[in-house]
């Protein structure tokens, strides 16, 4: 029987590596071919053989793979191709050159340096740029799909090289007539990036993202999780009773006004949070951009090469996260 990579191969699709797995999943770095010498790098993404099998995960790969077809935008991964060989699901996705958040922040460890304020809330501006985006979208009669991802957290936004900051792996997302959805039943989303909904297994809306934009952006400025726990109950605890700090008195160089942000998009009452991620973006862009100059995709791009030592070649990174069970 043909492999995987011989029958990709047919399919114009070269796998060159792998370049990232997961319990459910692989991820390749693939070269894609043309006529006329045409080759494009992309990201091929497929469902263990034994999980294809399975109609819950074909379901979610299939729909994962749908919902994302429609979302162009420069802040969110693109998929090109949803297809099957064998039985099995693969998805070609667009290849970002760079780093993930997770691998950002150990990187900072290592050097025993903290991210810079201002790109830190820039890199958070942009995902909640890309969530404006999805959770405003419409189907192609018009229906709004009430998408909600899930699973924000460091694995699932890259940063390009170029200083493009990109929202991807929508694999347990929730929208209208597309998504396997069970909630109420189980929790979808990784423990320690939870919204207080998702932790005590309510139904959830856009606004559910916004909490875990909100940990993301503290873990940029602190370089640490406050929620998480080794113990994964002890971390949803943490997300529904812990208190939250005034992270200024953490971190110095927070300022009121990006406290006020913070705290904001940390309210647990969903009603007092951010209503939209696009009053999370406006807030963040008047914090970044009201007194003058501020960042750009360009000094952001900038930093990351220093901080990588990466001056011509440009190491790869795909979403690291695959498809998995739903927690209990």
């Amino acid at each position: 029987m043909p492999s995987i990579a011989q029958i990709l191969n047919e399919l114009k699709y070269e796998m060159v590596r792998q370049i990232a797995e997961g319990g459910m999943g692989v991820v390749y770095e693939a070269h894609q071919h043309g006529a006329g010498q045409f080759r494009k790098t992309v990201a091929v993404k497929l469902i263990r053989e034994e999980y294809s099998s399975i109609p819950e995960f074909q379901k979610n790969f299939i729909g994962e793979a749908r919902l994302v077809a429609d979302l162009i935008h420069t802040n969110i991964v693109q998929t090109y191709h949803l297809g099957q060989i064998g039985g099995q699901y693969f998805m070609v996705m667009e290849y970002v050159g760079g780093q993930n958040i997770e691998q950002f922040l150990e990187r900072h460890r290592r050097l025993g340096r903290q991210v810079p304020v201002d790109l830190a809330a820039f890199i958070v501006s942009r995902v909640a740029r890309g969530l404006t985006y999805a959770h405003q979208k419409r189907d192609r009669d018009g229906n709004h799909l009430n998408i909600v991802h899930r699973d924000i957290g460091p694995k699932n936004v890259l940063m390009g090289y170029e200083g493009d900051v990109k929202l991807t792996d929508f694999g347990i997302a929730k929208a209208l007539n597309l998504m396997y959805n069970e909630e109420g039943k189980v929790i979808a989303g990784k423990d320690e990036y939870l919204s207080p909904e998702q932790a005590s297994y309510a139904v959830t809306d856009a606004r559910a993202d916004l909490f875990p934009l909100g940990i993301v952006l503290t873990e940029l400025l602190l370089g640490k999780n406050i929620f998480r726990n080794a113990d994964r109950a002890t971390s949803r605890k943490n997300i529904l009773t812990m208190p939250i700090p005034r992270f200024s008195t953490l971190r110095p160089d927070i300022d009121e006004r990006l406290e006020a942000i913070i705290q904001k998009a940390l309210q647990r009452d969903r009603e007092l949070r951010y209503q939209s991620a696009a009053d999370v973006l406006n807030d963040l862009e008047i914090y970044l951009y009201s007194h003058g100059y501020g960042p750009t995709n360009e000094k952001l791009g900038t930093y990351l090469r220093d901080i990588f030592g990466v001056r011509d070649r440009q190491p790869p990174v795909v979403a690291t996260s695959m498809p998995r069970p739903p927690d209990p």
